[in-house]
């Protein structure tokens, strides 16, 4: 390979509809001392669920190590496996509206309502594009307009609106799934309902291969808004005043329905903002950060790196390409190949992510008791020791606290760890480099570097994890290296799921590493481990 093609390769590693268009490769390249993405052995490119469960057939009876993959987004790197059949649904992207969808079996049992059947091929890009761009409806996917719709929901599901409208998981109404012994089976609250449940949270390529989904949509609201800012602090003694009057100003005004996404803690002593907004008007927005940020402008002892701003737009445009790139082309970056789709955009911060190579990731939901008078004084010593270490992020729509009771009850009906439903936010504390690949001269990954990082990484957790009592994280964004996976991802949860899993797959034929099920089997997947 040429200078000029191999550093032309790699450029296109940074485009995320490129790396989902290609069956071999995956959203990141690797993951330090944990994985690095190869291609299977052979692959199925489906058209439709008959692919599939000849897929699914073909690996059973020659005793195959089997992988799906549908947008490819595993921090885990359950997306892809040395010497294994592929069963790659990216072609399966349809998007069907319903005005009325009635789930199979249910007649007189439930409400017809609006919903949209989506392919398991399909983005959230896709999903946005016909439901919100489209047709003027919402509907709970995730933030990321490239993850894949089927992973995200079988793992929990979290958007920036979650705060608000719940869980993709809890949204779900039927799924068309492909079991282990190849049968077509739809799943739903009246139909295999123990299937159905795990399906919600459980984790995905787990239970089944999942051919299609219908998730409930809802009315959408008038419009979307968003805050941002970034402030530095001149003194640790003035950033430690900053966190603490910043979780207090959470506690008090933000911790609700309306507010979603981020703020992030900084070795060097800043705090950035940025924040999304719904059910507020940009002015009564403005008025709510109105103390904080009078505060903050008061204080000698701190700046304003980048001022603090706000914006709304009608919702209806919140994920129409064309709308943004008039618009507010700061914040997406567009699919630049000949020929991609109109409507292939990802948002600018979530780029620095395609083909990544992970150094560490830590993550733990954070409980609503940490936000009480004395809670928050030890969960802010608490950031700011952390952030010594390394940046650390709040994800204040991954929690429900705050949310509406009808979005924790939904949730609380999932397979996800309960944990979620009283966490206000979930701290994330990880690292990345670019794409890169052992044994390409100039594009290898940086171990030394890596390993560096994964220590301050390690040790930033350590210290928030002082307050948190029992931690538990969030099996979409967690640690490769986590030793208690099956109480951390899903906690009470986990015994009943282990049962389904043993009923509906007892072989095994559906494996990931650390997903239900997997403690029987070596790191691999391939070789069962003798029975205790």
């Amino acid at each position: 390979m040429s200078p000029t093609s191999c550093e032309e390769l790699f450029r296109s590693l940074r485009n995320p509809f490129h790396l989902g268009d290609d069956p071999a490769l995956t959203q990141t390249s690797g993951w330090i001392d944990a994985w690095t993405s190869v291609p299977s052995a052979y692959a199925i490119l489906a058209a439709g669920t008959a692919d599939v469960v000849a897929g699914v057939d073909f690996a059973r009876r020659h005793n195959l190590r089997l992988v799906i993959k549908g947008g490819g987004h595993s921090y885990q790197g359950t997306s892809c496996s040395a010497d294994s059949l592929l069963i790659w649904t990216r072609r399966m992207n349809a998007v069907q509206l319903h005005d009325e969808f009635l789930p199979q079996g249910c007649a007189g049992r439930v409400e017809r309502q609006a919903a949209v059947s989506v392919q398991a091929g399909a983005v959230w890009a896709n999903v946005y594009g016909a439901v919100t761009t489209g047709a003027s409806r919402y509907v709970q996917g995730g933030g990321c307009t490239t993850v894949g719709v089927a992973g995200l929901v079988q793992s929990g599901g979290f958007g920036s609106f979650s705060k608000n409208y719940g869980t993709a998981a809890a949204g779900l109404l039927e799924a068309e799934v492909v079991t282990a012994e190849g049968a077509v089976r739809i799943a739903n609250e009246c139909t295999n309902p123990d299937l159905f449940w795990a399906l919600k949270g459980g984790g995905g390529g787990t239970f089944g291969a999942v051919t299609r989904l219908t998730l409930r949509t809802r009315d959408l609201p008038g419009r979307f808004g968003a805050m941002f800012g970034s402030i530095k602090a001149s003194s640790v003694d003035a950033f430690r005043e900053l966190v603490h009057r910043f979780v207090q100003f959470y506690r008090d005004r933000l911790c609700s329905r309306h507010w979603g996404e981020q703020v992030r803690f900084s070795p060097a002593n800043t705090m950035s903002i940025g924040m999304v907004f719904q059910g507020l008007s940009r002015q009564q927005a403005d008025e709510t950060w109105q103390p904080f940020f009078q505060w903050v402008s008061a204080t000698k002892e701190l700046t304003w790196l980048e001022p603090q701003s706000s914006i709304d737009v009608a919702a209806a445009s919140f994920w129409d390409a064309h709308f943004l790139q008039q618009n507010a082309p700061q914040f997406i970056v567009r699919d630049d190949r000949p020929g991609a789709s109109p409507g292939n955009f990802a948002w600018a911060g979530d780029v620095q992510e395609a083909g990544q190579v992970i150094q560490g990731y830590k993550s733990a939901w954070l409980p609503a008791s940490l936000l009480s008078e004395q809670g928050g004084n030890r969960l802010a010593d608490a950031l700011v020791a952390s952030s010594r270490h390394w940046h650390v992020s709040l994800h204040f729509n991954k929690g429900l606290a705050g949310a509406p009771a009808d979005a924790v009850a939904a949730a609380r009906n999932t397979a996800m760890n309960p944990a979620a439903l009283d966490a206000f936010a979930l701290a994330i504390i990880a690292g990345n480099a670019a794409p890169a690949f052992p044994g390409i001269a100039g594009h290898e990954p940086d171990v030394v570097a890596g390993r560096r990082n994964a220590g301050a990484i390690n040790r930033s957790m350590a210290a928030l994890l002082e307050v948190v009592g029992s931690p538990a994280s969030y099996v979409s964004e967690s640690d490769y290296f986590e030793r208690s996976w099956q109480q951390s991802f899903w906690g009470s949860n986990y015994a009943r799921l282990a049962a389904i899993k043993r009923t509906s797959d007892p072989n095994g034929l559906f494996f990931v590493r650390h997903g239900v099920g997997s403690e029987e089997w070596s790191e691999d997947g391939f070789v069962k481990r003798a029975a205790p």
